[in-house]
């Protein structure tokens, strides 16, 4: 297995596991315009840089969502998968939330309160599919 084809798997693997369907989603979307961006996603961002082994899943997705929550209110779709993706990895609302909150001070208070409003949506998608 090449180096190429080694990461790709990874990659595949733990996006599976914390985003089910994800490449697929968005090869539907994307691939047409930019054939190969699905795969490209997959192999870079979860099989180079999410599965690393240093940090773990958790630890690496509540930084996700520090960072897209500072970014602001534009980032709003991918912060709710990465809030998804964390709450599959084991992390509570309540950390998924002081994350949020501790943010206000980075990216201020608007971007804070969009944070805090995307993770509203997904937990209550969560309580809508129990």
């Amino acid at each position: 297995m090449t180096s190429t084809e080694d990461t790709y798997a990874k990659g595949k693997a733990l996006s599976e596991t914390v985003n089910p369907g994800m490449e697929e989603a968005l090869a539907a979307r994307y691939d047409a315009l930019v054939p190969g961006m699905a795969r490209t996603v997959v192999d870079v961002a979860y099989g180079q840089f999410y599965a690393r082994p240093v940090v773990d899943e958790k630890t690496r997705l509540l930084a996700t969502i520090a960072a897209l929550t500072a970014l602001g209110g534009q980032t709003k779709p991918q912060l709710k998968v990465n809030i998804a993706s964390a709450r599959r990895v084991g992390a509570s609302r309540e950390e998924v939330s002081e994350i949020i909150f501790q943010m206000a001070l980075y990216g201020g208070f608007p971007s804070m309160i969009n944070g805090l409003n995307a993770a509203i949506e997904v937990f209550e998608a969560e309580e809508d599919a129990a």
